[in-house]
C-alpha cells in the first residue's frame, strides 16, 4: 500500500484519468472527491461486502456520502 500525506484541497493522480481530491478534513473523517470516467465504478469497500458490483452509468454523476462520521 502506498500512503500519502495530503492537505485540504491537495490531489492525487491515479493513472491518466482518475484524480482524488481532499475535500474536507474533520476530527474523525476525511471527505474525498473522486474524478473518474463514467464507466469506472467507484464504491466504498464496505458496500462491496453486502451488495453486487455496481453497473457503469451512462452519465457522470455527483454523489455526496452523508454517512455518519
Amino acid at each position: 500500500m502506498l500512503v500519502f500525506t495530503r492537505r485540504l484541497g491537495e490531489q492525487i493522480q491515479i493513472g491518466d484519468h482518475i484524480t482524488v481530491t481532499v475535500a474536507k478534513v474533520a476530527a474523525q473523517a476525511v471527505r474525498l472527491g473522486v474524478e473518474a470516467p463514467a464507466d469506472t465504478p467507484i464504491v466504498r469497500r464496505e458496500l462491496l461486502e453486502t451488495s453486487p458490483a455496481p453497473k457503469a452509468s451512462t452519465a457522470p454523476e455527483m454523489h455526496e456520502d452523508t454517512g455518519s462520521t
